[in-house]
């Protein structure tokens, strides 16, 4: 059932991505040039999003268990740290610069595979470092 549930957020993730042009980085690029050509039409997805989220909470918090797992996965990290504020900027300005973030860059694969093999190459090599570098402070 897990599988099954997976699949189906996933899709739907994937149909609200294509919906709202969040695949499209010249409208995530327009939402983001706010002195420029501004394109607001994002602030119903990011409405959207936050609504969906507090739902979720709700849920969360009248359940004392998920309904196909034994425990609920929360994030527990209540401090802003060094790690937080350069990973969110590093994200921001790479989401700013192509107008992708991991989810509609892996659908610019089939969409528009000459700007997405370089997006996904850059994804899985900032993932590596990052792997890399926790295995290296770890070790």
């Amino acid at each position: 059932m897990y599988a099954v549930i997976t699949l189906i957020s996933g899709l739907l993730f994937g149909l609200g991505l294509a919906f709202s042009e969040m695949t499209n980085p010249s409208v995530v690029i327009g939402f983001l040039d706010i002195f420029g050509d501004w394109n607001p039409s994002l602030l119903v997805v990011m409405a959207s999003a936050i609504s969906v989220g507090m739902i979720g909470y709700s849920v969360q918090r009248k359940r004392t268990t998920p309904l196909f797992s034994g425990k609920w996965q929360i994030p527990t990290l209540q401090q802003i740290d060094s790690k937080l504020i350069i990973g969110s900027s590093l994200f921001g300005i790479g989401w700013g610069l192509s107008g992708y973030c991991p989810g509609p860059g892996l659908t610019a694969l089939v969409n528009n595979p000459s700007e997405g093999v370089y997006f996904v190459a850059a994804l899985i090599a900032g993932s590596g470092l990052h792997y890399f570098q926790a295995y290296i402070t770890n070790k």
